[in-house]
């Protein structure tokens, strides 16, 4: 009877604690996101915490809603925690030197999640988008767009937005698309009536897409009164949301002033259904499920001892080293192709669109 008794509790305890429990086990990464006014920093940390947790790991996932004091009082409070690792993607890149300074002294890596951090040499590696290609992508979508649309409208009348200038990749998207741009003003294919070019005169703050229609407002009035805009250079699908807005509130899209040719990023569902509308040209998908996929695969090659996939060791200098980097491939998405690229890939169902 002692030996069943014995036998029996040595079954209970077996159940208690399953097989491989302690193998998965393996500490808590910390996510520090910017902020959820964006679908797609929604996907990425949701993403993250998915994969990261199939991989064996905890997660802590926070949002600072763009304000800078909040994302670096949280990424703080996880090194205090004793995170095993930090991925983040940052609200400034220029405001964590002295925090990651404490994270290396922590002898805790940081990956840099899709926006390069600057200054501090204590970011190990970086998880990115070709984020100059992103630029090129948009402007010969815009060039494209323009020819059908406007085919005997030369020059062109076109304005141009840039991203936020205190994140790193709107520089690359807009070195990008003037790659293509450049060339056409300097023929004079196409005009700047506002005169107005440079990240210096074209940025965007935070994102913001209040302040992209405000300044879309004042373009019209002040350079278009005897005249029609027939594209805009929009990096990210927020700012274009509030540029139809403000194009459509002067009349563009109805009778016969068309709609211009406006670009975008980050394949938000406002944006792909003002693709099918004809309000928007185009988009670019930016596939957060092989970003977070990269990412986690970076963690775990650090803290199991191993070494990180990268394709670029060159281009991403943040002013006190070159950060060893992993780009993956943006992707076009017009009227022609949304389905293909959004739906059949399994990022979006079809109801969510139509």
């Amino acid at each position: 009877m002692k030996m069943i008794l014995a036998g029996l509790a040595a079954a209970v305890v077996a159940l208690a604690s399953p097989i491989g429990a302690q193998a998965q086990d393996k500490g808590t990464v910390g996510i520090a996101m910017p902020t959820k006014s964006s679908a797609r920093w929604i996907a990425d940390g949701d993403n993250m915490v998915k994969q990261f947790k199939q991989a064996g790991y905890d997660s802590s996932l926070q949002y600072a809603e763009d304000d800078i004091p909040t994302q670096v009082n949280q990424v703080e409070n996880m090194i205090t925690t004793g995170v095993k690792a930090l991925v983040i993607a940052a609200i400034d890149g220029t405001t964590l030197s002295n925090t990651l300074a404490n994270a290396n002294a922590a002898g805790i890596p940081v990956i840099a999640y899709d926006r390069l951090i600057r200054d501090t040499p204590n970011v190990d590696y970086y998880a990115t988008f070709d984020n100059f290609q992103v630029g090129v992508l948009q402007a010969e979508s815009l060039v494209e767009g323009l020819k059908q649309r406007f085919p005997d409208a030369k020059p062109w009348n076109v304005e141009l937005f840039g991203g936020s200038p205190d994140d790193n990749n709107a520089y690359f998207f807009y070195n990008g698309a003037m790659s293509v741009l450049q060339p056409l003003i300097d023929k004079k294919e196409i005009a700047i009536p506002s005169g107005q070019m440079g990240m210096d005169k074209v940025g965007t703050l935070r994102w913001d897409g209040s302040v992209a229609q405000a300044r879309m407002d004042n373009l019209l009035s002040a350079n278009y009164t005897d005249k029609k805009i027939n594209g805009v250079l929009s990096p990210y699908d927020g700012l274009s949301i509030g540029i139809i807005s403000s194009l459509k509130g002067v009349g563009y899209g109805s009778g016969d002033m068309k709609m211009p040719i406006i670009t975008g990023q980050d394949s938000e569902v406002p944006s792909v259904k003002a693709i099918l509308r004809g309000d928007q040209y185009s988009t670019i998908f930016k596939d957060t499920r092989e970003l977070a996929k990269v990412t986690v695969q970076m963690v775990n090659a650090i803290l199991t001892g191993g070494k990180p996939e990268v394709n670029d060791t060159k281009t991403y200098n943040n002013g006190v080293k070159v950060v060893p980097s992993y780009l993956l491939k943006p992707v076009l998405v017009t009227k022609d192709n949304w389905k293909k690229v959004l739906v059949d890939s399994g990022y979006y169902k079809e109801s969510q669109i139509q």
